[in-house]
């Protein structure tokens, strides 16, 4: 089998690096450019993510500022320590050049609004350091909506709406997963580009929170984003294995989604499953695709090629 093509839309790595004081090259976590390295093409999105326990600052107030101040300099560092193998990309032209010149693509995002303060005019600044993509919320609810496990059934505010449409304006790409129920369907209804739920699953195939209905998964396909598959034991459920990773698969298929699959791995941010154990472990799930049926061109999309259409069309 030739190299596999890799974009991958959701890691914790950068946090990680700067909680555990590690490097981007190589780490004792489950994505590193040591295990990228084997790879076709490569493209990464890195999230900055805070959460209380993990970076000794607590959410709200000026503390969270720093550490997305403290976040960025940590993944402009690694950029910079890093020039040869990988760089910043806004654009898949950008994304291009650097597979030209034998680098990966490293894509910007944020997973909480509140990094950012959930403030609209804050968003200039995030396009100007090259945000590509943003969370609403994480796991706590805030003043743009409710999330999936807390005020699930609070939708978008005015607040919320505001940011959506300045997001949209600014081509970043709103990022679903970990919203609520009732906020993705505000998103959907007043999107006009696509958007994506990054790291989410199919709740008919394992029944979470985090995870889609069909009419969510629906809604995507029609809004033509993409979904990013999810590694996480509790989001994948049951056997916890590749058999469940292809039953989501294979669900969100069933629904149309050909266009609209993704990976969104959740490396270094969660207990993923045995069989993927990092991101170099990620060929085992193409070749186990294709043992199963699947076409090269469908793997190709979910691995590569539909991420790649979304972050082009935002």
């Amino acid at each position: 089998m030739e190299s596999v093509c890799v974009f991958d839309a959701h890691c914790d790595t950068i946090s990680r690096c700067w909680r555990e004081y590690e490097g981007l090259d190589c780490n004792s976590g489950a994505l590193s450019l040591k295990r990228t390295a084997g790879f076709g093409r490569y493209c990464q999105f890195f999230a900055l993510w805070t959460a209380d326990g993990y970076t000794g600052y607590p959410i709200g107030g000026d503390s969270v500022e720093r550490a997305y101040h403290a976040l960025l300099r940590c993944f402009k560092d690694q950029m910079a320590c890093n020039s040869d193998k990988i760089v910043q990309c806004r654009t898949v032209e950008e994304a291009r050049h650097a597979h030209s010149h034998g680098r990966s693509a490293a894509f910007l995002s944020v997973e909480g609004a509140e990094l950012l303060g959930c403030d609209p005019h804050r968003l200039d600044e995030a396009a100007a350091e090259g945000v590509v993509a943003i969370n609403l919320t994480w796991n706590h609810a805030n003043v743009l909506s409710g999330a999936h496990n807390d005020d699930p059934e609070r939708g978008l505010s005015s607040l919320g709406r505001r940011f959506v449409e300045k997001m949209e304006e600014l081509h970043i790409l709103v990022d679903v997963s970990h919203l609520s129920e009732a906020g993705f369907w505000d998103v959907a209804e007043m999107a006009r580009r696509p958007f994506m739920a990054s790291h989410s699953n199919a709740k008919s195939v394992w029944n979470h929170t985090r995870n889609l209905t069909d009419g969510q998964i629906n809604a995507i396909i029609k809004n033509q984003g993409v979904i990013g598959l999810n590694f996480y034991t509790g989001f994948v459920g049951g056997s916890q294995n590749l058999d469940m990773v292809r039953a989501h698969l294979d669900h969100i298929l069933a629904l149309g989604g050909t266009a609209n699959i993704a990976l969104g791995g959740d490396w270094d941010g969660c207990d993923l499953i045995s069989e993927l154990p990092a991101i170099d472990s990620l060929p085992k799930l193409y070749e186990h695709l294709l043992h199963h049926g699947y076409s090269e061109a469908v793997v190709q999309d979910l691995f590569y090629n539909n991420l790649m259409r979304v972050v082009s069309q935002r």
